[in-house]
């Protein structure tokens, strides 16, 4: 897309003050979209995990992981992918960003095979699985038991390359190792960094 607008202001002013105002065009011209071409749906159908970027109305930031079955986050159509929001610990916050401000940012990454990544940002609204069902019938359905309650829908506005420069290469685990859909504290992890120890400490109870 040469001549399109991308990257902030702030963005604009470093790449001036630091001279890299060019490579930084070039970068822009060669590889940002507006949507997904055949190589990018084909590489989010094969990947079983993803971060998403949100922030809410004040700007104050949050990240979160969610992982599934390759293609849990699931191309819609060129400009529309959606992913699915399951019974959590009830915080909701990237929800509740997204419900402030629809700005999402979602990098996803392999670190198996191709070692490389892909950004998808976008504009993302909160959609109940039995309304989104009938109008995307070939929605992933549930997994061992895991029923997605509701899919945050974005519409994609960047798509662009992760350089494979820095991702190292891992080893999966047995994902039958894993609690799928567990509600048991101990198998999700329970007070692993010692948070409620810490507060029950300072409370004095």
């Amino acid at each position: 897309m040469p001549g399109s607008r991308h990257g902030s202001d702030g963005e604009r002013d470093l790449q001036q003050q630091y001279g890299s105002t060019t490579r930084a065009e070039r970068f822009y011209d060669e590889q940002v979209l507006d949507h997904l071409n055949p190589a990018m749906i084909g590489f989010i159908a094969k990947m079983d995990m993803a971060f998403i970027a949100t922030a809410d109305r004040k700007g104050e930031c949050d990240s979160s992981f969610r992982a599934g079955v390759p293609g849990f986050l699931h191309v819609v159509d060129e400009r529309t992918v959606a992913y699915p929001e399951y019974r959590g610990n009830g915080v909701m916050a990237s929800l509740g960003n997204i419900l402030e401000n629809p700005h999402v940012g979602i990098m996803l990454l392999d670190f198996v095979h191709d070692l490389i990544g892909l950004h998808i940002n976008g504009s993302a609204h909160i959609v109940e699985d039995d309304v989104l069902r009938p109008r995307v019938p070939d929605l992933p359905a549930q997994h061992r038991g895991r029923v997605a309650e509701r899919w945050v829908v974005v519409d994609v506005e960047e798509a662009y390359i992760h350089c494979r420069k820095h991702i190292p290469h891992l080893v999966p685990a047995d994902r039958e190792l894993r609690d799928w859909g567990t509600d048991n504290v101990r198998a999700k992890g329970g007070d692993y960094f010692g948070a409620k120890a810490n507060r029950s400490a300072l409370s004095g109870s």
